[in-house]
């Protein structure tokens, strides 16, 4: 297991990568707070919302290349939001999180059936999230 580095350390992206807008959109302020950190140490620009509505608002004044959205928030739910920016936004790409237990189960599937390019379930690894993040941007 590598050393994590503490915040202010400086950090450098990763050879080849490309600069890539991404917008995390979660209520959960950790999960915001993780993968913003794993995208910005991999040299990508990173929006967040904390739900679904101010998740949509930021979208439509600048789309990203690349939303993270999860499924179960307040508000405007994940998948009421990927239903949202797939019918106004034809090209938008959209990863769905969601936790594996209870009623967010199904939510997995919905979210695929709704536009979403890939989901993960929580707790995902880390290695998971990048290689799904490095797919949808080479696609």
């Amino acid at each position: 297991m590598r050393p994590r580095k503490m915040c202010g350390e400086e950090t450098q992206p990763h050879q080849g990568s490309h600069m890539s807008s991404m917008l995390i959109i979660a209520d959960e302020p950790k999960i915001r707070i993780l993968l913003r950190a794993v995208l910005e140490r991999a040299g990508h620009r990173v929006t967040e919302a904390a739900d679904g509505r101010e998740g949509v608002a930021l979208y439509r004044q600048e789309p990203v290349d690349l939303v993270i959205a999860d499924i179960h928030m307040p508000d405007l739910n994940g998948l009421d939001l990927i239903l949202e920016l797939t019918s106004e936004f034809l090209n938008v790409k959209v990863i769905a999180i969601s936790r594996t237990q209870g009623k967010d189960i199904g939510g997995i599937d919905v979210a695929k059936l709704l536009g979403a390019r890939q989901t993960l379930q929580k707790p995902f690894s880390l290695e998971r999230f990048r290689a799904a993040v490095a797919y949808e941007l080479a696609h």
